[in-house]
């Protein structure tokens, strides 16, 4: 299968932003001078990456597929960009009022009196809007390159903030927050400088013969149309609602669950652990990084893998496309228990030097068992999207959020082993709806298109 277009910047990019993930933390915990005081920062991390990508990875989605389309037909781009701008803008306004009705009980409860921090949250969640519009534009025009330079340099950016706020010699955890919070505002404005972010004009364009259905051109999908860049029109035609929203619904819905799910377990420990339990938390949530390592590695090879799956469908050809997820499905179990048997084995020492923590081999075993679990679910939930079943999908990570909500409250009296018994029990409720689902899409013989190719494919940080 070949490699679609932006698959090696967008890869490389993930790899960037999960090892600065795990050298922010650790430099975090220097700069600020001990767990317990970095406590704060962690449960800001999580919620925020709980948040933003939950809300606003949608917005990615149905704008890069949205462009894509007008971009393939010859049309602008300008009125589909001020529609997701002002829908993004009215999210924002939204949960930002929303955080701030509910700021008493989220500083007390969740930043332990830290009102810094509060601020800092909802910075956060309004900075990342325009972040997401931004790779969506990428995405949609074909400028991979800049949408890899959005999501990689976020990482190295809070880095670079966390080194001189240290080095200034400030030590209080709601500045490192703030940090979090403007760190991808610097790319965006990058990019916007370049031009990179200019809308596409509308062009005209000569209908041409149809190509024939040869995997040469369904796998680069083609237009059936020839453009001429010096016969620009105006900024394209007026948008409607239901060009920009098809699937926005389901696709929030799910990413929202999705988010959740993958960010639940360190929210759920700042907000069930008792007040000397602080260093606790931040322990246990750089176990849940250090679990997530295949997690990062698999998005950067799936890139690659699912839109080469979605074209053999697209062809019909359906033997191809369950021989080739079955493979995918192959390649997950065995990072899966390579995966979990490091972390049993190895992970107690690599705590210990990456983070210089304690932490027990059968806790990282765990939470890599249910990042194992997730990673298959998620894999098969995209393959999902791809053939159209956003309901389906937006179902299944709600199945597992229930899940993961009853199992923590029934399962244990012990803080942190509740939270992955929990985990392990969502990853693997949603693995098996996904699965029902996938199966029954393919008995249906729905294929997919372009846009739910596009849709399915966009990485969940």
């Amino acid at each position: 299968m070949p490699v679609p277009d932006g698959t090696i910047p967008v890869g490389i990019a993930l790899l960037v932003a999960g090892i600065a993930t795990f050298a922010f933390f650790r430099i975090g915990t220097i700069a600020v001078g001990g767990e317990d005081e970095f406590t704060p920062i962690v449960s800001l991390w999580f919620a925020t990456f709980a948040l933003a990508p939950g809300f606003f990875l949608p917005l990615e989605q149905e704008l890069g597929r949205a462009l894509a389309h007008r971009r393939a037909i010859g049309d602008g781009s300008a009125p589909v960009v001020r529609k997701i701008t002002r829908l993004s803008a009215v999210l924002v306004a939204v949960i930002v009022l929303v955080i701030l009705i509910a700021s008493p009980l989220i500083a007390s409860s969740y930043f332990d009196g830290d009102w810094l921090m509060v601020l800092a949250l909802m910075a956060a969640f309004a900075a990342f809007a325009p972040a997401h519009v931004a790779r969506g534009i990428c995405s949609g025009s074909g400028r991979f390159r800049d949408y890899a330079l959005i999501m990689g340099s976020d990482g190295v950016i809070r880095i670079v903030l966390t080194i001189l706020l240290a080095i200034v010699g400030i030590k209080a955890a709601g500045v490192y927050g703030l940090a979090i919070a403007v760190s991808p505002l610097f790319a965006v404005w990058y990019v916007w400088r370049r031009g990179a972010l200019k809308p596409f004009p509308r062009y005209r364009a000569a209908t041409v013969e149809a190509p024939s259905a040869t995997h040469d051109t369904l796998d680069h999908w083609e237009p059936d149309i020839v453009h001429d860049p010096n016969d620009a029109l105006d900024e394209g035609s007026p948008a409607e609602w239901n060009e920009v929203t098809p699937n926005l619904g389901w696709l929030l819905l799910g990413s929202v669950f999705a988010a959740a799910l993958l960010n639940a377990g360190p929210i759920t420990a700042t907000l069930l652990a008792n007040d000397n339990e602080g260093d606790f938390v931040t322990k246990f949530s750089f176990g849940v990084l250090l679990a997530r390592v295949p997690l990062f590695l698999f998005q950067a090879v799936q890139a690659a893998l699912l839109p080469g799956l979605s074209r053999l469908a697209a062809r019909g050809e359906l033997v191809e496309f369950r021989a080739g997820l079955l493979r995918l499905a192959y390649l997950v179990v065995a990072v899966g228990v390579v995966g979990t048997a490091g972390a049993f084995i190895l992970g107690p020492f690599a705590a210990d030097v990456v983070y210089e923590v304690d932490l027990s081999g059968r806790t990282l075993a765990m939470l890599a068992l249910a990042s194992s679990f997730y990673m298959l679910a998620l894999a098969l939930g995209q393959a999902v999207i791809a053939l159209k079943g956003h309901a389906l999908v937006a179902l299944g990570w709600g199945i597992g959020v229930v899940t993961f909500v009853l199992v923590t409250w029934l399962s244990s009296d012990e803080l942190f082993r509740r939270i992955e018994i929990g985990l392990l029990a969502s990853s693997i409720a949603a693995l098996i709806a996904f699965a029902i689902a996938l199966q029954r899409r393919l008995a249906s013989g729905v294929i997919p298109d372009q846009g739910s190719v596009i849709e399915a494919t966009a990485p969940l940080e």
